[in-house]
């Protein structure tokens, strides 16, 4: 009994040392991030992942920690025509929440990246507003739309959607995530950048939409006013519109949580991909938290067979049940981010960023599950080679403002890569396609190689590598039809 008494006494000085270490090494981050204005709920939060980090925690998701999902385990919705009734019959619960915090720096942009034109001269933001305006009208309902915005892409955003009257309800368009300190890799201290303060800050992943629904009073608000259901997805993926037949499979089953994934093809081998964790919940697993000699499993579309298209619905007061038995520091599995500090300078200190992905949260609520959806439903603009995809004729743009594959397409899905060297940019890619985009609707592939402009009216059929191997740029002459592959230098 005394010995048991004085190993008890051993293991509580030991967490009372570890308590202090930890407050101690994290004093300046919290100075840092007070001084800042951020919240105390958000300085406890990264607080959490700043012990992690301490004690070593690598965020990692190895093969022998998950079981891989099965094909069909999950509903189909697209045989849950059944249940449009339902979900129509509760739109007025309903909030509409669209994740918009990005620039879209890796394509060149300092601005909101939903400003960005991507379809008929209309922006991300304009096809949004669209969408909403045009869907209440069809399904009779006045949901609200909110942006989650970072403070990069606040103003812009709420100049933009001025143009909207009708778009606004009781209701505030907005609110604000926060950012997390860059951590130094060698020993643990805040990343300081005096030529450019702005680069000591990360976004903290949209894993912070939970904590940021607490701190601006949006949670509270919105289940005041009734609203219990909520649909989240990013703005640059504007396949992610309210269905009525998914909304009534949420609400029927009275689920806490569910995520929409889809079918795992080549092109989202690096994406996320849901798995189940040996205590039966479900987890997702993002490429950073994989490990390197795992990557191959990871990448295997035959054994994950999801992925994550992260757009989530979730029940409102479930979630304030769970942030409130977390004291609203909820634990999502961390992402450890090696970074340097300026990413585009690689000679700048390496950092850690601290990240959560917001479809993580899947393994925290009871009874969480995941819905497969179309690709329809997928469409986002990551890169430029997928904007030019967007822009082709490959995809138009309905009168209900949904961003569709061409019917004239009679092939699966368009696969684009461009080289980035000359493409990575937006300003690249319009120096060269200055007429837009080439015709793509009878188009599998396209690898495009080296630095080419293409003049207008050229059609691409069937699979095209279209190849400059010389230090010159070379010009597809207009009104050029390739249909097999074109090699030049």
């Amino acid at each position: 009994m005394g010995r048991n008494t004085s190993a008890q006494l051993t293991i509580v000085n030991n967490l009372t040392t570890f308590q202090t270490t930890i407050d101690k090494q994290f004093q300046p981050f919290a100075e840092k991030m007070e001084k800042d204005g951020l919240p105390t709920v958000v300085i406890n939060t990264f607080r959490y992942y700043f012990a992690l980090l301490v004690q070593g925690e690598t965020g990692l998701i190895t093969n022998e920690d998950i079981d891989p999902i099965r094909q069909g385990e999950f509903a189909d919705a697209e045989k849950l025509s059944k249940l449009k009734k339902a979900g129509r019959g509760a739109l007025s619960e309903l909030v509409v929440i669209k994740l918009n915090g990005g620039l879209g720096t890796s394509m060149g942009l300092s601005r909101a990246k939903s400003l960005l034109k991507v379809k008929d001269g209309l922006t991300f933001l304009d096809i949004i507003a669209r969408q909403i305006l045009t869907q209440r009208r069809k399904l009779g309902g006045n949901f609200p739309v909110v942006f989650m915005n970072s403070f990069n892409t606040e103003a812009d955003t709420r100049e933009a959607l001025s143009l909207y009257k009708d778009l606004g309800t009781e209701i505030p368009l907005t609110f604000m995530q926060h950012k997390f300190p860059k951590v130094f890799q060698d020993g643990l201290t805040p990343g300081i950048w005096p030529a450019d303060p702005h680069m000591e800050w990360n976004p903290p992943g949209h894993g912070d939409i939970y904590t940021a629904l607490v701190t601006s009073g949006m949670l509270q608000q919105l289940i005041s006013t009734g609203i219990h259901y909520a649909f989240i997805s990013n703005s640059d993926n504007l396949g992610a519109v309210v269905d009525e037949a998914i909304l009534g499979y949420f609400v029927e089953n009275s689920l806490p949580f569910m995520i929409e994934v889809a079918d795992r093809t080549e092109a989202d081998n690096k994406g996320g991909h849901l798995a189940r964790l040996k205590d039966g919940r479900l987890t997702l697993r993002e490429i950073a938290q994989c490990p390197e000699n795992e990557r191959k499993e990871f990448q295997d579309t035959n054994l994950h067979v999801y992925f994550n298209t992260n757009t989530i619905w979730i029940n409102l007061l479930a979630l304030k049940d769970l942030l409130e038995s977390y004291d609203n520091v909820i634990h999502l599995p961390m992402i450890r981010n090696p970074k340097t500090l300026d990413p585009k300078d690689e000679s700048t200190p390496s950092v850690y960023q601290v990240e959560t992905a917001m479809g993580s949260a899947v393994s925290l609520f009871d009874g969480a599950t995941a819905i497969r959806v179309p690709r329809t439903r997928f469409a986002p603009v990551k890169k430029c080679q997928d904007l030019l995809a967007v822009w082709s004729d490959c995809y138009v743009l309905t009168d209900d403002y949904f961003v569709i594959r061409n019917p004239r397409r009679k092939i699966g899905p368009l696969a684009v890569r461009l080289d980035s060297r000359y493409y990575k940019k937006i300003d690249q890619l319009k120096a060269r396609f200055p007429h837009g985009a080439p015709s793509l609707v009878d188009c599998e592939s396209l690898d495009v190689e080296g630095d080419i402009l293409f003049g207008k009216n050229v059609a691409i059929k069937g699979k095209v590598v279209i190849a400059n191997h010389s230090d010159q740029q070379v010009a597809i002459a207009d009104g050029s039809v390739i249909e097999k592959d074109l090699p030049f230098g």
